[in-house]
């Protein structure tokens, strides 16, 4: 393993979390609402995101957001894993693309939900979470990809069966959260009072937080029991071109 001091390396740090943060402004929602001469904040309950946009045009259009959501939100962290694979923090044991890869999913998200190019107005997250976990478990143990597809079903029933698509999703959102954090104190077991850890288990709760953070007005919608139902059967119906 190569040894990085933080005096060499803090301005990677920085610079990584600015291009992830840029990546996160890209919004496809808003990019193919306007492709089809509409715009998706002034549709529905607003969000340029997955959700609403499975409302106002299908599910068809809905999956390719998600998907190209996900996209956005895993690439950063495969770039920061990538970067710093095979090197640990001077003086530790603790590997540099550990922090580096939920550093960078911190940063596209909240490029996603706070895009300094919508006024920092952006979506909520879920898509975007949803991808940079899968990209994040997966890219250094195989194996993984089971568990974020075991999840990624689950969370899929329970919106079928709930038809509560905010819940579903921030549950979906948290075990894949759980998942990743129970793999790191595995692996830091004896290390878990050293700072690098620490910030890297804060990232995660960070990363998990800003999307449960976003979802704020649809959590007090459902416990005064207004939130707006999402039936998968009345959106695989709608075909709006």
């Amino acid at each position: 393993m190569r040894e990085l001091y933080l005096g060499d390396v803090w301005y990677w740090f920085v610079l990584m979390a600015a291009a992830s943060y840029l990546v996160g402004c890209f919004n496809f929602a808003l990019l193919i609402s306007k492709l089809k001469h509409k715009d998706v904040r002034k549709m529905g309950s607003g969000n340029p995101g997955t959700m609403n946009m499975s409302r106002q045009f299908g599910l068809k259009i809905g999956g390719l957001t998600l998907f190209l959501d996900m996209v956005k939100g895993g690439l950063p962290v495969l770039a920061g894993y990538l970067i710093f694979r095979g090197c640990v923090f001077a003086g530790t044991d603790v590997l540099v693309s550990d922090f580096t890869r939920y550093l960078c999913g911190v940063s596209v998200i909240v490029g996603h939900i706070y895009p300094v190019t919508m006024k920092f107005k952006g979506g909520k997250g879920v898509a975007s979470t949803l991808g940079m976990y899968a990209f994040a478990l997966c890219c250094e143990e195989w194996w993984m990809i089971f568990v974020v597809l075991g999840i990624l079903v689950l969370t899929l029933l329970y919106i079928l069966v709930s038809e509560w698509g905010s819940m579903g999703s921030l549950l979906g959102i948290t075990l894949l959260t759980a998942a990743q954090g129970i793999f790191f104190y595995r692996r830091y077991a004896g290390l878990l009072l050293n700072g690098w850890v620490i910030a890297v288990f804060l990232l995660l709760a960070l990363d998990c937080f800003l999307t449960w953070f976003a979802h704020r007005k649809n959590l007090v919608a459902l416990l005064a029991g207004e939130e707006h139902r999402t039936s998968v059967k009345k959106l695989s119906h709608k075909n709006k071109g």
